[in-house]
This record gives C-alpha cells, structure tokens and sequence, in this order.
C-alpha cells in the first residue's frame, strides 16, 4: 500500500450526522474495528490509558436518552426543540463508541515519573484523541459515517450507573456511527500559511 492510500483515508474521514441504522458491516465486524485501534494505536510512556465502550441498537439509544433527560433538566422548555432533533438525530444512528481515560494509569504514572507529572494528564487526552482517530478512519474506509460528540460530564452519573464503568475511569467522548444516509457538506479550509511551516527543505 502506498502512503497515498493512507491518505485517502484521511480524506474520506468526515463529520457525517444524517446516519441510519443500517451498517454495510456485521455488529461484530465494527467492534473488531474497534478492538484493532484499541490494540494498536500509541500511547505515551505506553501506558494504555484509553478505555472504550461499544454500544449497538437498543444500547445506543440509551445513551443519548439519558443526553436527552440531562439537558432537558437544564434547557428551557420553549427552548428545546432545537436540541430535540439533534439528539434525534443521534438516536437514529446504529450505534456509539463511548471513550474513556483511566485516572487511575495516569495517577500511577505520575507518582512513577514525578518529573514529568503535569503531562501524563495532557498526554493522556493525546492517547484518547489517537484513539478517536484511528477508529473515526478505519470506519470512515468501510463505508461507515460518524461524527464526534462531547456530551461529559452531564452523562456520566447515568452512564456509569448503566454500564457498570469503573471511577477511574473519565468519559471525554462520544462517537456516533451508522449507515450514510446523506453525505457530509463540502470541507472548508484555513490557508495552510498560517497553519504550516517547513524549514530546510
């Protein structure tokens, strides 16, 4: 394979938010997909601090009902019908893959590595958004759409609560995925002089 596929790949990653339940893969081919950037994707100091949990169907509908329960108890009645349809929209969707870091590696880690111990909680968010990367990537190539939500702390309490996930552990996000049902608008760009520098070259 060349480099260029690899690229591609990236390319074809988008924010896609009209999904469906309807997957060109098995449920269980999707959470292999998982289980492979589980595997395989770095961490600093190796520390596989990341914690994922998949959910499908009926699992997945949870979730975002409890989103739902929790901004309904701080969203203004006449104000909710916006918010209403977003999570709808989430709701409709096959599945999600709920991404966690374990406070417990990094605490360890700091008290093993004192020197370096304001970074383990900042490398550890690195680990998660690999993580996120990798799985967002590897479904995008097979043909899977998905979008990332950040929907912490309000769901915690309740997802904790459902999914029996340990204290140490601290939710950072939330990725729906499902059957394209439409695809995602045309990618804008920065000017790259702003963003990229090359030296030597």
């Amino acid at each position: 394979m060349a480099y260029q596929d690899v690229q591609k790949v990236a390319e074809k990653r988008r924010s896609v938010y009209a999904l469906n339940k309807n997957l060109p893969l098995a449920n269980e081919e999707v959470a292999k997909i998982v289980e492979h950037a589980v595997l395989h994707t770095p961490s600093s100091f190796n520390s596989q601090s990341t914690r994922v949990v998949v959910l499908f169907g009926a699992e997945h509908e949870k979730l975002w009902q409890f989103a739902e329960d929790a901004l309904r108890a701080i969203v203004p009645a006449d104000k909710f019908a916006p918010t209403a349809e977003k999570l709808a929209m989430f709701k409709a969707a096959a599945g999600s893959v709920m991404f966690f870091e374990d406070q417990e590696v990094v605490k360890n880690l700091q008290e093993q590595f004192p020197t370096y111990a304001d970074n383990f909680p900042v490398w550890s968010e690195h680990t998660d958004a690999m993580h996120q990367y990798a799985v967002w990537t590897t479904l995008a190539e097979a043909g899977i759409g998905a979008n990332l939500q950040h929907y912490n702390p309000l769901i915690d309490n309740a997802v904790a609560a459902e999914w029996d996930i340990p204290a140490s552990w601290r939710l950072r996000a939330q990725m729906v995925f499902g059957g394209i049902e439409a695809a995602a608008g045309e990618k804008t760009f920065s000017p790259l002089d702003v963003r990229l520098k090359v030296y030597g070259a």
